[in-house]
């Protein structure tokens, strides 16, 4: 799953090279998954909708299919094999809430052929998507199976309460047996589109230790990376806008602590990373070469769940980040520490791994040799703490307030400057105003203090004159004309005013 993004191809050019898991050719595995589901899917369409009971979470239903076939069954050239469904009215109220059809689940799956995948991680399951990339098949072990079974009632409880999530998104579970062998399938959404070029894949764990890609990952032609490389290679974090950052924040750290109430670790959130501006360049050499693709030209879209939708609903482009290119397959929009224009695309997966004696052994040995703290496996409270303090603070980030434009700086520097400038000069012409009046009022009292009573005593009607304020109001428009001068002509004037009114 992790390479979900286009190691189909490297797997496809290794056909002669087939794999086998558990003694079982792939191609053998393909056909009966193909045919296990049609026949489990259509025969669940008789049975009339209500609503999951909690013992519909343990019903278990098994049919055989030999290769002759039978009344029920169609022949086929693989061996004989029994084919069991978990939980089938359970997955079915998945399906439906996701909006998948029982038709549209068919036809992704049995139409044509599984692709297979390789897979970089370390459990050795296999991996198949389905032609349409809606959908993901891979094997797991017997616990990982049994978890999901005692999980499904309280993953049930979780998707009624929020159904937008970055948890996986679980279609199905079934059981292959053929031979003595029992191989367990799970069905799940692709978190990385095929039709949509990954330019770095990266399986994020938030911890240090040996979370770097091998030599051997390194030199596929699209390898999935790790903490140590994205570290390295984006040190600077991912950009978003302020309103998709906190969705998606939000989003991790409710999905974090079901997973902790679950007492799930050991989890990792897949990231694909598709960079547009190069999409343009790698598209303009396309054409130049003409090279049709029927499949491709069409651009697949994305009918479920996509990675918009995982976090704030039925998406929408974030502040104008993306622009030129409207067919994002739901993509979230984002930046890289270099201006790029991004589409990202992610979940969380490899949930099924219980904190149990296993992995409580595991660690307690890997932290006598380590630092307990930087490996992966942990418990799953300080896990969930640890994860999301790394996607906070190393790998998502938001994008802080655009700064002013040079002229827009200018205009405001401006408009700052005449506004400071206007409060120095209303202030100084008051000054000068209030030394005026008194000025004037002196001398008024020392020259014709006289002449003003002498006056008074003849001219009862009149009133002692008050020192006019226009050559004040005069002054005070000359200062607000010339301010950047004010402090050298201050002596000066001062000086004169005084000798003036002397």
């Amino acid at each position: 799953m992790s390479s979900a993004a286009e190691n189909g191809d490297a797997a496809s050019g290794k056909q002669n090279e087939e794999k086998t898991y558990k003694k079982t050719a792939s191609s053998a595995i393909k056909g009966a998954i193909q045919l296990g589901i049609g026949y489990t899917v259509g025969n669940l369409t008789s049975k009339p909708d209500r609503d999951v009971l909690m013992q519909d979470f343990y019903v278990v239903e098994s049919v055989f299919l030999p290769s002759e076939g039978s009344n029920l069954t169609p022949a086929h050239h693989y061996p004989d094999f029994r084919f069991k469904t978990y939980a089938p009215l359970a997955f079915r109220y998945f399906r439906e809430l996701f909006g998948i059809k029982p038709d549209d689940y068919l036809y992704s799956i049995c139409s044509e052929p599984l692709i297979e995948l390789s897979n970089p991680g370390a459990s050795g399951s296999l991996f198949f998507v389905t032609s349409d990339d809606e959908f993901i098949i891979k094997t797991v072990q017997h616990k990982e199976a049994e978890f999901l079974q005692k999980l499904l009632p309280g993953y049930y409880m979780n998707l009624n309460q929020n159904p937008r999530t970055l948890l996986p998104k679980f279609y199905g579970l079934y059981c292959m047996q053929s031979g003595g062998i029992n191989i367990r399938i799970v069905v799940m959404n692709n978190v990385l589109p095929r039709s949509m070029r990954m330019h770095f894949t990266y399986d994020l764990k938030g911890s240090t230790y040996k979370r770097r890609a091998s030599r051997k990952e390194r030199e596929k032609s699209n390898p999935t990376f790790k903490d140590l490389d994205f570290l390295q290679d984006m040190h600077e974090g991912l950009y978003f806008d302020t309103e998709t950052y906190n969705a998606l924040m939000k989003t991790l750290q409710r999905d974090c602590r079901v997973l902790e109430s679950f007492k799930i670790m050991d989890y990792s959130l897949l990231l694909g990373i598709h960079i547009l501006d190069h999409s343009l360049k790698e598209k303009e050499e396309e054409n130049s070469q003409n090279v049709p693709d029927a499949k491709r030209s069409g651009m697949q879209k994305v009918l479920y769940s996509t990675a918009m939708e995982s976090i704030q609903g039925p998406g929408k482009p974030g502040d104008g980040i993306i622009t030129e290119n409207p067919d994002t397959m739901g993509g979230i929009p984002a930046k890289s520490h270099k201006g790029e224009k991004l589409l990202l695309f992610m979940g969380i997966i490899d949930i099924l791994q219980s904190y149990r004696l296993m992995k409580k052994l595991e660690h307690s040995w890997k932290a006598l040799v380590y630092d307990g703290d930087t490996v992966s496996v942990h418990r799953p409270s300080f896990y969930a703490d640890r994860f999301l303090k790394f996607m906070n603070s190393r790998v998502f980030k938001k994008i802080q307030a655009l700064k002013a434009s040079p002229s827009k700086k200018r205009c405001n520097s401006i408009a700052a400057l005449k506004a400071t400038s206007q409060e120095i000069v209303s202030s100084i012409s008051q000054e000068w105003k209030d030394e005026k009046r008194d000025l004037l009022t002196e001398g008024q009292s020392f020259s014709s203090l006289d002449e003003e009573a002498l006056g008074s005593r003849h001219r009862p009607d009149l009133v002692p004159s008050t020192p006019s304020l226009f050559e004040a109001a005069s002054l005070a428009t000359t200062i607000s004309s010339s301010s950047l001068y004010v402090n050298e002509h201050c002596p000066h004037d001062r000086t004169t005013l005084y000798s003036n009114s002397k």
